[in-house]
């Protein structure tokens, strides 16, 4: 039985300050599970630790997040410390850190407010994904009735499913006339399962999207690859600017690029946004790019690296 994101993610508190999870294989790419996986558990822990333990400070919402991927996880079970670092009057911050069989794998900052009493400044930018150019419009019914809109289709020839088992546990329609621009993709995603995408939700979409290495690899002619390359996520920063209803939203939309990729790095830029169009989050990323071969490479032992 396949689990559900929300129990992929769910964490379970040991005591005041310390959480477990546990990672499950089909949520993973190749052994190691995906990046936005665990920084979605990162949110779950926060959302906990805010509701209970730092309850007074009345700060239920992640605004800033930065994580910091220092070993490669792997399936199984992990341990979550937090460390209250900073509280205030209108944010306050945990450091959150994640380990497995006494390694710590991955460590991070969360920043909570309140979204819903949140009073200051407020100012038109004017900003919007023109002059970039626009995703087509949408119809959500037609999506669902299996190819009948006119902008969008699903991506069912998903590069590399066996070892990427993770783009299984998405529906992701992608623009029909391909990308709007070279190292682009805009998408609209849900879960497989049907269930919605809260707050804790948003670590996940920042970091699930078509492979944009593959599509720059066939815009230049080259040969096809008869393998897979595996993108670890080296630090990934969110920055939430809207709370999504506490019922969830069945559709989200990302817009994902890549301004340089040289020498087995690169950036990844994520603009989050829901039905309305409005930005939920914004999301920014270091990622490598090695032989699929480093995924499946077995640890070694002391300062496990990726």
């Amino acid at each position: 039985m396949v689990p559900t994101f929300s129990e992929a993610t769910a964490v379970r508190a040991l005591d005041s300050h310390t959480y477990s999870a546990n990672f499950d294989s089909e949520w993973c790419v190749g052994s190691v599970p995906h990046g936005g996986v665990v920084t979605s558990i990162f949110l779950r822990v926060a959302a906990i630790h805010f509701r209970t333990t730092l309850a007074a400070q009345n700060q239920p919402h992640t605004v800033s997040q930065h994580v910091e991927f220092l070993r490669r996880t792997q399936e199984g079970s992990a341990t979550l410390v937090v460390r209250d670092v900073k509280l205030g009057r209108q944010t306050s911050t945990i450091h959150v850190a994640l380990s497995q069989e006494g390694r710590e794998e991955v460590v991070g900052y969360l920043t909570h407010s309140n979204l819903a009493t949140e009073t200051g400044l407020s100012l038109e930018t004017f900003w919007s994904l023109c002059p970039s150019p626009p995703p087509p419009p949408t119809s959500f019914a037609a999506l669902l009735e299996g190819g009948k809109d006119a902008g969008w289709v699903e991506q069912t020839d998903k590069p590399f499913a066996k070892f990427r088992k993770i783009s299984n546990r998405v529906r992701t329609f992608l623009p029909r006339n391909g990308p709007v621009a070279p190292g682009l993709i805009d998408q609209w995603v849900r879960l497989e399962s049907g269930e919605r995408f809260t707050n804790e939700g948003l670590g996940f979409v920042s970091d699930h999207f078509p492979l944009i290495v593959d599509s720059l690899w066939r815009r230049e002619e080259r040969d096809g690859r008869s393998s897979a390359f595996w993108y670890p996520t080296v630090a990934l920063s969110l920055d939430v600017k809207k709370a999504l209803p506490a019922e969830g939203v069945e559709w989200l939309f990302s817009r994902v690029r890549a301004k340089l990729i040289k020498n087995g790095r690169m950036d990844i830029e994520v603009i989050i946004a829901d039905e309305t169009g409005e930005v939920v989050a914004l999301s920014h990323h270091v990622v490598l790019i090695v032989d699929a071969e480093r995924n499946m490479a077995a640890r070694r032992t002391g300062q496990t690296k990726i």
